[in-house]
């Protein structure tokens, strides 16, 4: 059967729309710092000044790292780990009741996805259209 969108302009497409989330999440908790430390500390994040900070790090530096497609396998793995750990500190749905319960549902399943799809795109590597370091064309450590 043959593909009817060729695999390199996919990958490109599925890295920027897996980093979009990242980089518009990122750039709201650096243009609102004093905003993502009090989501912090309601989330009970541990230190949440420093997890506002580590968080805009990830999200904005490791966004715009997928968009390029440098070093695409480790950071998606990193990223994924760290999508599961916000939905788990950010999106206890299992401590809530009523449509709170469900819509924080949603959103701790939707990071389980996103993780789905970031470790995808770690085993299947940037594709063509990335920046390229080393002679294989492959974008690992």
């Amino acid at each position: 059967m043959k593909n009817t969108l060729p695999r390199d302009a996919a990958l490109l497409v599925a890295r920027l729309l897996l980093a979009l989330l990242f980089l518009i999440m990122g750039w709201g908790k650096l243009s609102d710092f004093s905003g993502a430390v009090a989501y912090m500390t309601q989330t009970h994040a541990p230190l949440p000044a420093l997890s506002a900070a580590i968080a805009i790090l990830v999200e904005l530096g490791i966004g715009l790292a997928l968009v390029a497609g440098v070093f695409v396998a480790p950071l998606a793995i990193i990223l994924a780990l760290y999508t599961i750990a916000t939905g788990l500190i950010g999106h206890n749905f299992w401590t809530m009741s009523g449509m709170l319960r469900y819509d924080m549902m949603i959103h701790f399943y939707k990071n389980i996805s996103i993780a789905g799809g970031l470790l995808a795109l770690a085993v299947s590597g940037p594709g063509r259209y990335a920046l390229n370091f080393g002679k294989s064309g492959r974008n690992a450590l």
